[in-house]
């Protein structure tokens, strides 16, 4: 539950009247309810608020009594699934006498404070209401306290929010379509309430569900209707998870269709694929129209999109077999592999990109200068040109998963799955490329460390070995923690390499011993701080060395495809759990140990080799954790949502920080503005 402040500004004021007569005050307090408020307190001084918020375990909304809005508004405000604070930001030009201005990166409010301290850097100004979470509520505790022991003039939820910036990372949440303005007068007043009534809230909402941008596909192929099946599917009461099931079943359809082959099966599994897609879209506008956010249903969208793109690979690949074409698993391996190293970067960057913004000082701070501020400015032009040629091609090149979908679907259609899984390798290929150099040059201007912020040793997936060669590394003179990683994948691109050569027996067993050997050498940087400028790329390297090594032992050993893709594919379910984990700010997975780590697996993976029961020991690999993987997080999440009602903290959606430091993130809104395209869709 919410419990819900209303800041009076001027108490002894003649109170301000709707067109119906009802005091704005005790409409305000209706709507605060109306959002999900369970109670409503009226506040006068910041030095009173400071003393409520003291004794509050619970989500607190915060709004002035001078806005006039849609209780849509303050719906979103009080539901989103951003934060765990989030302030409403209006446009500049809308700032009022003593109302505080804004300047956002990201998503994220930077700075607060009056309009001449910010100047030109302002972006927009406070909209006078605010939530925050149950991990923020001591600094806010102390922002009111300063708020009380400054001289100032202004709404006391202004000086408040100048006083939460200085330290907390604030999300912004801004107002479209729908309608909120912070209005001092009668006349004002009924101004703005004139504004509200002409706006349709439920249409405008509906619109709403709809990301402001996307890509190119999504955007003019799906959303440009998939608005109507939300509807639909809010009405006969079905919701975002069982939206997910049902775009799962399509894609499992689509790629038996693939599997199948001959054109009637590969023109159905295509237009089985668009319709998955198509409900991948609704479950995230669904979950945005009916305001039914959760950790869990994030992370189930997350992982039921990368089932479902490996799914159709497997079935692209027996479709090549079937119809001779070629080794179709080694095919969708690759596409695999790639994908999932890519997807890696993704993540760690986003973070990246989010904690050089929270950084960020914008009053007065002059540009870094170089290449990756070029890259940046270049960057955020072209993004805030939108609809231009150039900013559809800057959205696209980079391979999103509506541009993946639409691709496999119109090849699979038009030729055979032969070309899918080579189209998708190719465009994959380059779009990889091409944002691995542009992000590496940008990254190293910006020199942000994330990963010395969180536990390196769960997102490294380091096993037993591997810490105990952290240990041991902290003494000696060794490269960075990247090159190291780098060397790993050196170390088994050169085992894949000596296996395409047909080297058997004696010799590929000591070249397999060698490999490990090499890969082994990136535990001894698993300990030491990973605050370089490009070690956001360290598990990347990790997630590829392990990777290359596998497919060179199903090479060498001539595993079957299918057994070293079921491997590869339980793999990447535990690394994205891990990834997905991270962005809903949720503690590690329950049997993390259980996971044997990089190193652990690679160890047992040589030891089948040499005991000749490679394809034996992978199965059996894929087996275990596959089994570790769904215990852990079925289990997992019954304990969070268990221990989150609990706690009452329902409204929350559990987008906080843990306290443990060995499963904390020190960054508070990782996922505010990811650049994943996927991330909660």
């Amino acid at each position: 539950m919410t419990l819900a402040l209303l800041l009076r500004s001027t108490p002894a004021a003649e109170p301000v009247t709707l067109a119906t007569g009802e005091p704005l005050t005790q409409h305000l307090e209706a709507q605060l309810r109306q959002a999900g408020a369970r109670d409503v307190a009226t506040v006068t001084t910041a030095a009173g608020l400071a003393e409520l918020v003291a004794t509050a375990r619970e989500p607190v909304l915060l709004c002035g009594d001078d806005l006039v809005a849609h209780t849509a508004v303050l719906r979103h405000l009080a539901t989103s699934p951003v934060g765990p604070t989030v302030a409403l930001v209006l446009p500049a030009a809308e700032a009022g006498p003593g109302q505080a201005a804004v300047a956002e990166d990201r998503g994220q409010v930077v700075i607060a404070g009056s309009p001449g301290e910010l100047g030109d850097a302002a972006t927009g100004t406070f909209g006078g209401a605010l939530k925050v979470g149950t991990a923020d509520l001591p600094a806010l505790v102390n922002a009111a306290r300063a708020a009380a022991g400054e001289a100032g003039h202004g709404p006391v939820l202004d000086r408040v929010l100048t006083a939460l910036a200085r330290g907390t990372t604030i999300s912004a949440h801004r107002v479209r379509l729908l309608v909120a303005r912070r209005a001092t007068g009668q006349r004002a007043v009924a101004a703005a309430e004139a504004e509200v009534a002409a706006v349709d809230s439920d249409a405008a909402e509906l619109r709403l569900s709809v990301k402001e941008r996307d890509d190119f596909f999504t955007t003019f192929a799906v959303s440009s209707w998939s608005p109507h099946v939300t509807r639909l599917a809010a009405r006969i009461g079905l919701g975002p998870t069982g939206v997910t099931a049902i775009s799962v079943l399509f894609a499992v359809a689509a790629a038996a269709l693939f599997g199948y082959g001959g054109r009637p099966a590969l023109v159905a599994g295509a237009v089985l694929l668009y319709l998955g897609f198509v409900l991948d879209c609704v479950d995230g506008q669904l979950a945005r129209y009916t305001r039914e956010f959760s950790p869990w249903g994030g992370w189930l969208d997350t992982m039921a999109d990368r089932a479902k793109e490996y799914l159709v690979y497997a079935g692209l690949a027996i479709g090549v077999d079937r119809a001779g074409l070629g080794n179709g698993w080694t095919l969708a391996i690759a596409a695999m592999t790639l994908q999932t190293a890519r997807h890696m970067t993704d993540t760690w960057y986003g973070v990246l990109h989010d904690e050089a913004a929270r950084r960020a000082k914008p009053a007065g701070t002059a540009p870094a200068g170089g290449l990756g501020d070029r890259l940046s400015r270049a960057s955020t032009r072209v993004q805030a040109d939108t609809g231009s040629v150039s900013y559809w091609l800057k959205r696209t090149v980079v391979f999103p998963i509506g541009e993946r979908w639409a691709l496999i679907a119109l090849t699979a259609a038009l030729f055979n799955p032969l070309v899918s899984l080579v189209a998708v390798l190719v465009w994959g290929g380059l779009a990889a490329a091409y944002t691995l150099l542009l992000r590496t040059v940008r990254a190293h201007s910006m020199r942000v460390a994330v990963l010395s912020g969180v536990d390196t040793a769960l997102y490294r997936d380091d096993g037993f070995v591997a810490r105990r060669l952290g240990d041991v590394g902290r003494r000696l003179r060794q490269p960075g923690p990247l090159l190291s990683g780098v060397v790993g994948l050196a170390g088994s691109a050169a085992l894949l390499g000596v296996a395409l050569t047909g080297v058997r027996g004696v010799g590929l067993r000591v070249t397999v011993v060698a490999a490990l050997l090499v890969a082994l050498t990136a535990g001894l940087r698993a300990a030491v701080p990973h605050n370089g400028a490009l070690d956001w790329l360290v598990p990347a390297a990790l997630r590829a060395a392990e990777y290359v090594f596998v497919i060179a032992i199903d090479v060498a050993a001539d595993v079957p495809g299918p057994v070293t893709f079921a491997l590869l594919f339980v793999l990447a379910l535990h690394h994205y759990n891990l990834t997905s984990r991270l962005e809903k700010h949720e503690r590690a997975p329950l049997l993390r140990n259980f996971g044997l780590g990089w190193d652990g697996r690679l160890i047992l993976l040589t030891l089948a080799v040499l005991a000749g029961v490679a394809s034996i020991g992978i199965a059996v690999l894929a087996g275990y954790l596959f089994v570790v993987f769904m215990v852990s997080a079925t289990a997992g999440w019954v304990m969070a949502v268990r221990e989150r009602r609990a706690r009452g903290a329902s409204v929350d959606s559990g987008w906080k920080r843990i306290d443990r430091p060995e499963e904390t993130t020190r960054w508070a809104a990782a996922a505010t503005t990811a650049t994943t395209e996927e991330r909660d869709r």
